[in-house]
């Protein structure tokens, strides 16, 4: 499949043809995708890996091209090999979790671990039902989310990220309803891990997915704005929305069609008040999606793929310490998560207002975050420069 929106530089349309892992900046570097990267690693890694031919040349164009652009900034040597070698242990880990079997070995570990601490999930969410329109989030792994879609007139239902197919299989068995269809968002395991497995119970059901992230199971590749129906009433809309991934998907379900609120489903794109790594993607390819997200209308319910609330908006009080919505908010979050309940779904009007990553357009961030727009500036590479540092700022406040 040819997508029309191509990656913005050198360095990620290298990666894009191959499918490999775009640029990232050394503010990502060491920092883990669910545990994977914080597990073993170094420059012996990297070495054994050429030996044995895992990484892709585009890895090294990259480091290449990281290893140009330290020289020319003139870092001394200690902070050239440092920035170098973190760079090499991260592209090295990243590479393993989303591209061999040692990947998918690491998220039935984890897995198995999530189930024995969470026997129930690790949250007590909700079902929503909107004029017959049933949205279960299912609580898997250690903080994902997987979502049931229902239409109880006819007993279809469409499944969101099934990471857990166990969990999964469970409540489709609970409900009673017949699976249709997968709905992937990206590749990574803690969202795409349960799809063969869900697939070798329900034969016909069918699989969604960008191409360009190899979903595993896939059946049914697509492309920007195509729509998926399970039956007459579950009609979903894809966005391609690159910048998690090269081929990150998120999907929008239609409420015109039963006299409702849509709801969009939306992997590791947008959290309540967070966004995702840019692990394959720059700040500008990451504001085209996340601005995909804000012309939607302001009445569309927000299904994330993790339970990150309380931590992205104690996040946001410290950029934006006057936002008395984004204060509201976590209140509530807080006494939803003191009872391990689940804190979704937002509204886009609500993520509007204290979601700082899609505030990038607001002078009250650009004040917050010290920045201003140059005068050979354009306003579009203005925000993705105020994103970029946002993004920056949240990786420091993870890592604490």
């Amino acid at each position: 499949m040819t997508n029309p929106q191509l990656l913005p530089d050198a360095v990620d349309r290298a990666a894009h043809r191959s499918g490999q892992v775009c640029s990232l900046p050394p503010s990502v570097c060491g920092v883990s995708l669910h545990g994977w990267v914080k597990c073993g690693g170094g420059i012996s890694l990297f070495v054994g890996l050429i030996k044995y031919k895992l990484l892709h040349q585009s890895i090294l164009l990259l480091l290449l091209l990281l290893l140009f652009q330290l020289l020319r900034s003139g870092h001394t040597s200690y902070s050239l090999g440092r920035t170098l070698g973190s760079t090499f242990t991260f592209l090295c880990r990243y590479s393993l979790y989303t591209r061999t079997k040692l990947g998918y070995m690491f998220y039935k570990r984890q897995m198995k671990k999530a189930r024995e601490k969470y026997p129930a999930g690790h949250s007590r969410a909700q079902p929503t039902n909107i004029n017959g329109i049933k949205i279960i989030p299912v609580p898997v792994l250690s903080d994902n989310y997987s979502y049931v879609i229902i239409d109880t007139a006819s007993s279809l239902a469409a499944v969101v990220d099934p990471a857990d197919p166990q969990f999964v299989q469970a409540c489709l068995e609970e409900e009673g309803v017949t699976l249709e269809a997968i709905l992937c968002t990206h590749k990574h395991w803690d969202h795409s891990g349960g799809n063969r497995a869900l697939r070798r119970l329900h034969s016909s059901c069918r699989v969604y997915g960008n191409l360009m992230d190899n979903i595993p199971g896939l059946t049914h590749p697509l492309t920007d704005k195509d729509t998926i129906d399970v039956g007459t009433r579950l009609r979903f809309r894809a966005f391609y929305t690159p910048g998690h991934t090269v081929g990150h998907m998120i999907y929008l379900l239609d409420g015109r069609a039963f006299g409702g609120p849509s709801s969009l489903f939306s992997g590791d794109l947008v959290f309540l008040s967070g966004c995702g790594r840019m692990f394959e993607g720059s700040a500008s390819t990451m504001l085209s999606s996340l601005d995909t997200v804000g012309s939607l209308n302001d009445d569309t319910l927000l299904w994330p793929g993790h339970e990150y609330a309380e931590d992205n908006l104690l996040f946001a009080a410290e950029v934006e310490p006057g936002n008395v919505v984004r204060e509201q908010k976590l209140q509530w979050v807080l006494q939803q998560r003191g009872q391990r309940l689940c804190t979704c779904p937002s509204t886009l009007a609500e993520e509007k207002q204290y979601n700082p990553f899609l505030r990038s357009h607001t002078q009250d961030l650009h004040r917050a975050l010290g920045l201003q727009q140059n005068q050979d500036e354009d306003w579009t590479s203005y925000r993705a420069r105020v994103l970029e540092e946002l993004r920056r700022q949240k990786d420091i406040y993870k890592a604490r």
